[in-house]
């Protein structure tokens, strides 16, 4: 006869006040659960309330239906609706019954080996003569296989040119040719990188060249300023004289 289930205690654990408090704290609802019916109010276990206040071991909560709150103890709510159900027993197992070994049969007795006779002498092949049409297994090793075949060198790239160009504006730009490909499209560079790329390499006639184009850039530049400043300095007397008139 197999043994009764033992109730379970689904009541509300230290770790689900905790859980209830903390919600309460963050103003989120907590939700409870009747275990047992209320007549009086016409209230059947499983009835959810909301949780208003925890103290100790006291949940103060206001059920589905009641408007009102009402103190409950811990043991007499549970965290979930419908009530934990106990572990079903475990099946015992019927042990198999192994039948009794069976009598041990007695052994046949061998038979008598019955004498062989001597294998006939074989008289010894001839080696055989390579004829003429069998290739060698020099002459076939030196065939190249198709894997050595395709196992060429990779022809090397051909040369690199890059070119440099200055324009009028003192605006700079760079290409590069590999080979016999077209030059790529011209990428502008300041003039600042193209003077510190050619201090780098080390060429006096490179960097002159360099040098004086920049050089030559900066002198149009301030004199443009200086330029501007009069004009500047010009309109800002004949506004003055202007002003002095009205």
């Amino acid at each position: 006869m197999p043994p009764r289930g033992r109730a379970v205690n689904d009541s509300l654990t230290p770790e689900n006040l905790a859980t209830l408090a903390a919600a309460l704290a963050e103003g989120r609802r907590a939700t409870v659960y009747l275990r047992e019916p209320n007549p009086s109010l016409g209230l059947p276990d499983g009835t959810s309330a909301k949780v208003v206040s925890i103290d100790g071991n006291t949940v103060t909560i206001s059920p589905k239906g009641v408007n009102d709150e009402l103190p409950y103890e811990a043991e007499e709510l549970r965290i979930t609706r419908n009530p934990a159900t106990p572990p079903a027993p475990a099946k015992r197992v019927a042990a198999k019954r192994i039948p009794p070994s069976a009598p041990a049969q007695p052994q046949a007795s061998a038979p008598t080996p019955t004498p062989k006779r001597p294998p006939a002498a074989v008289a010894p092949k001839a080696p055989a003569t390579p004829t003429a049409s069998t290739p060698s297994t020099s002459a076939a090793s030196t065939v190249p296989t198709p894997s050595q075949a395709s196992r060429r060198p990779k022809k090397a790239p051909g040369g690199i040119s890059v070119t440099i160009h200055a324009g009028a504006d003192n605006d700079w730009s760079v290409t590069v040719t590999q080979g016999a490909k077209r030059p790529t499209k011209a990428q502008p560079v300041s003039p600042e990188s193209v003077s510190r790329a050619v201090r780098e390499l080390g060429d006096p006639t490179a960097r002159d060249a360099v040098e004086a184009v920049i050089s030559h850039a900066r002198e149009e530049a301030a004199r443009r300023v200086a330029e501007l400043s009069r004009q500047l300095e010009e309109a800002r007397t004949t506004l003055a004289a202007l002003e002095q008139d009205v």
